[in-house]
Formats: C-alpha cells, sequence, structure tokens
C-alpha cells in the first residue's frame, strides 16, 4: 500500500478526484477553490481595520480555504513522516535540457543553482527568487486568484475571467521557460 502512496497516481485517478472538488464546493455554497486567497485572508485577519481591500468578512469568505491550506500543509507533513518524501523523477530530456542551462545538481526539491542563499547574493538569483515571487503575488493579485483556482473551479464554473487568466498563465509560463530563463541562467 505505501508503494502505491509513493509514487505518481495516474491521471485517470487523480483527474477525477480534482474534478470531484468543484461539484463538492457548488453543493456546499462555496464557489472558490484555490490557494493564494488564503494570503489575503490571512492579512484581513492579522491587519488592523482600515485598509479597504483587507475589510470584509473573512471568517464567512475565507474560513473554508483557511481548513483547506490547513488541511493540504497537515496533510503533506503527515504524509512526508509516514511514507518519506521520494527523490523527484525527472526525465533524462529535462537533465540535458538543466545541464545545457548549468544546472547540474538536482538532487534536492529544488536546484541549489536556482533557490539558495548564494544564489540570492548574485543580481541573476535576485531577479529570479525576488522578481519571480513579486511577479507571482502581484499576478496572483491583479488575475483575482492562482492557476489552480482559475483552472479548475474557474474554467469548470465558465467564468470568461478564468479563460483568460489561464491562457495568460500558459503564456507567461512557456516564455519564462524558453526564453526569459535560458537568457538569465547562461
Amino acid at each position: 500500500m505505501l508503494d502505491a502512496l509513493r509514487g505518481p497516481w495516474p491521471w485517470y485517478v487523480v483527474g477525477p478526484l480534482i474534478g470531484s472538488m468543484v461539484p463538492l464546493l457548488l453543493i456546499c455554497g462555496n464557489r472558490l477553490f484555490g490557494v493564494s486567497s488564503n494570503l489575503r485572508h490571512l492579512c484581513a485577519a492579522a491587519l488592523p481595520a482600515g485598509i479597504q481591500h483587507f475589510t470584509y468578512d473573512w471568517r464567512r469568505d475565507g474560513a473554508w480555504n483557511l481548513a483547506f491550506l490547513a488541511g493540504i500543509l497537515t496533510g503533506g507533513v503527515l504524509s512526508a513522516a509516514a511514507i518519506g518524501v521520494p527523490a523527484p523523477g525527472i526525465s533524462d530530456a529535462t537533465r540535458t535540457a538543466l545541464d545545457s542551462l548549468g544546472i547540474r545538481d538536482i538532487s534536492g526539491l529544488v536546484p541549489a543553482t536556482l533557490i539558495s542563499w548564494d544564489t540570492l547574493m548574485t543580481w541573476r538569483g535576485a531577479l529570479v527568487i525576488i522578481g519571480g515571487g513579486f511577479a507571482i503575488g502581484f499576478g496572483t493579485g491583479w488575475a483575482g486568484g492562482c492557476s489552480s483556482g482559475h483552472a479548475i473551479s474557474g474554467l469548470a464554473d465558465l467564468q470568461p475571467a478564468s479563460a483568460v487568466a489561464v491562457a495568460g498563465f500558459f503564456t507567461g509560463g512557456l516564455l519564462a521557460t524558453w526564453v526569459i530563463l535560458p537568457r538569465l541562467l547562461t
């Protein structure tokens, strides 16, 4: 049983599990699904009143998402403790592509060449880590959610804004992978 949990699950198992979240949320009366909105809920809970963006009933609007986030974190910690953290499965083609960009140590979950304190102290590393974090945070706020929330919940709910957001996420990901990162890393 543990061996089945350690490896990747097939699409025909994971797809329906993820897809079942949308009707479940609609039945429960909640149309929002995603992780990024939790940052807004946490800020609304922790910040003093007066900032209009954070002035709303976060207990009513965000309690389910906050519980979902706590479940993700708790489930991740418990499963890592119970079955361990598997080595990342990286294909030979990906290894070759990363090697051509100068990324040779891919032993951890994140290549140290890309994300480490030493890398952060270089202008390229700072641009990738800080600039990338800002771009993700700004984009998520501007789009009104993250890629998983828009792609799973928004598209299933036939939201035109989600279709635009998902197209933007994919376009940005392709540009970053094929244009920006190769120029920054070589």
